[in-house]
């Protein structure tokens, strides 16, 4: 895939779905700068992983969920570079629970994690980027946030609201040439979902049109795609990647 911009800041790329983005986009050249909270020992390894495959990869510590410290991420980027040309909202928390007993703070913690530095991270970036009229932006949703699910009221909240924030934004970046789409991935194999019992994971299987669970790579290719200038007339877009299981 062919990108203009040279540089792509990647949220809660230590582990995960995040760490495949962030591997997959450096393999097209792009310079990485792979974010983390807490774990540096686990944003190293990403690093290294990057690295040893030729590609050039940064770290950057940042809890995206407060303001400042996503603002001072995204400004230490462009004074490293002179310019963030991508960005991937991928940071994320869950604390699931069902509603009758959900507290107000279990619901605003995950939005607060998932909503709003979602929000910060696409208000800055497209500040920054406007000034170069050029950038792209994926956030990183989920199905939840299409369909809900039992025990996730607060999860479905913020990645719905993740939705049609993108389409807010991507009529505002227009004018100024910068995309905004999302990306919602169904079941998907991670850390998460091999915690699943056997059967479990073979009932959710009987859903699911292709009848498997998704690969991380498949999600970073997806972003990969939108963020790319094969992509450059797309933007305000949802692409579901779940295997058919909501379509």
């Amino acid at each position: 895939m062919k990108f203009t911009g040279k540089n792509v800041l990647v949220t809660g790329a230590s582990k995960g779905i995040g760490a495949e983005i962030a591997k997959n986009l450096a393999s097209y050249g792009l310079k990485v700068w792979i974010n983390y909270r807490s774990k540096i020992e686990e944003a190293e390894a990403v690093k290294e992983e990057i690295e040893k495959a030729g590609g050039t990869a940064a770290i950057i510590k940042a809890d995206v969920s407060i303001e400042e410290e996503f603002i001072n991420a995204i400004k230490t980027i462009v004074d490293s570079d002179g310019e963030i040309s991508y960005l991937v909202n991928n940071a994320g928390i869950t604390k699931d629970k069902l509603a009758l007993r959900m507290s107000v703070e279990d619901f605003t913690d995950v939005i607060n994690a998932n909503l709003v530095s979602t929000f910060i991270g696409c208000r800055e970036s497209l500040k920054t980027m406007s000034k170069k009229r050029f950038g792209a932006v994926v956030n990183i949703s989920s199905i939840v946030g299409e369909m809900g699910n039992p025990g996730q009221t607060n999860y479905s909240a913020s990645k719905g609201g993740v939705n049609t924030m993108t389409k807010s934004f991507a009529k505002e970046g227009a004018s100024r040439n910068i995309r905004f789409n999302s990306v919602t991935p169904g079941f998907i194999k991670t850390d998460m979902t091999d915690l699943l019992k056997d059967e479990v994971k073979a009932e959710y299987e009987k859903n699911i049109p292709l009848s498997r669970f998704g690969n991380p790579s498949e999600i970073a290719d997806a972003v990969a795609f939108l963020l790319s200038d094969h992509s450059s007339y797309i933007t305000g877009e949802i692409l579901k990647v779940n295997g058919g299981l909501y379509v």
